[in-house]
């Protein structure tokens, strides 16, 4: 099976270095990455060992794949795809986007049916041009957002064991749902340029992440959305911290978010910004704006947390916990629950 990987960052890094020996594997890279992929190699550390992969690159595809794994962030998906499209009109497709917006931009370009919804699982971060760190092992969650596809399961299964586990998931809309609750809270260290763990170490900080929670929450359920659980993150697991006392459940999160890797973990919207280009933030907390304008209720601490990173964005300058803090009381009194 002919693979290419289109965005070799930390997610699609994660996916050329696993598969390198392993299939007929292409990473397609930005032109910075080339040389010194094509020269020294890619280095993945972390959960399993450190490792210097030789890896096949390029900056554009030419000739035809079976499978493209699509790891880009979702500002860049619609260049890559006009830029490789004539190669990839008989692939199937792997999406690996956060919130649900990037197979419907793909079905622009290739046919629904041969279309994999992907939801990440798994964490790694990126240190260009060719240092990939894996944080925590997890696994790949795959369905169809489109009826009557093409793709087999135990095909995709057997290409992509190397890299992670795969899970098929048949309400793989209600998955996507959820997997917006795991990245939710990754605005505010992207507002404060600092780790996870560095931010809900903060018990004032985690606090603030359980309230935009519990009006995330509160905005699908008005929505109708029928939330399915993911490997690892229970749907009860948002239920019970979107229900207990926000102290308690600030406490809670504080203790996981502090336990997911030795290494300091950097969430996608921070690293997008650290590397000058936009962030997916319009398809997390966004996606709840957009969820709660169509459903006529509200979301003003989601709306907060994408006007503030959308400020980092263009300033280049990230806000104290104090001004964070006050950034927040801006905020109407009704929106803390």
């Amino acid at each position: 099976m002919r693979v290419a990987i289109l965005g070799c960052g930390a997610i699609g890094g994660a996916f050329l270095g696993y598969l390198s020996g392993r299939s007929e594997v292409i990473g397609i890279v930005k032109e910075y990455q080339k040389e010194p992929l094509t020269r020294e190699g890619l280095k993945i550390e972390g959960v399993r060992g450190t490792h210097n992969v030789k890896v096949n690159v390029q900056t554009v595809l030419t000739e035809p794949v079976d499978v493209a794994v699509i790891a880009t962030k979702i500002a860049d998906l619609e260049a890559v795809l006009k830029e490789n499209g004539p190669y990839l009109k008989d692939s199937f497709i792997l999406t690996t986007q956060n919130g649900i917006a990037a197979d419907y931009i793909v079905e622009n370009y290739s046919h629904a049916s041969r279309i994999i919804t992907g939801i990440v699982m798994f964490g790694a971060t990126f240190y260009p041009p060719d240092r990939v760190v894996h944080n925590f092992e997890g696994s790949l969650v795959v369905g169809s957002l489109f009826k009557n596809p093409r793709w087999q399961f135990d095909q995709i299964e057997r290409i992509l064991s190397p890299v992670t586990r795969v899970v098929n998931e048949k309400n793989i809309r209600g998955a996507k749902y959820l997997k917006i609750f795991v990245n939710l809270n990754n605005c505010i260290p992207a507002v404060l340029g600092v780790s996870l763990q560095d931010a809900f170490s903060n018990l004032e900080i985690a606090e603030c992440a359980i309230y935009v929670n519990r009006e995330a929450y509160s905005v699908i359920e008005d929505a109708g959305i029928e939330l399915v659980s993911l490997p690892g993150y229970p749907k009860e697991r948002i239920q019970g911290l979107v229900t207990m006392p926000p102290k308690e459940a600030a406490v809670l999160f504080s203790k996981v978010m502090a336990s997911l890797s030795e290494e300091p973990l950097y969430g996608s919207i921070l690293q997008s910004i650290r590397r000058g280009k936009p962030s997916e933030i319009d398809y997390i907390n966004g996606e709840i704006v957009g969820l709660a304008e169509k459903s006529m209720s509200q979301a003003p601490l989601n709306k907060k947390m994408v006007e503030l990173v959308h400020r980092v964005e263009k300033t280049n300058t990230f806000l104290s916990v104090e001004e964070f803090m006050k950034e927040l009381t801006k905020v109407e009194e009704k929106s803390y629950g």
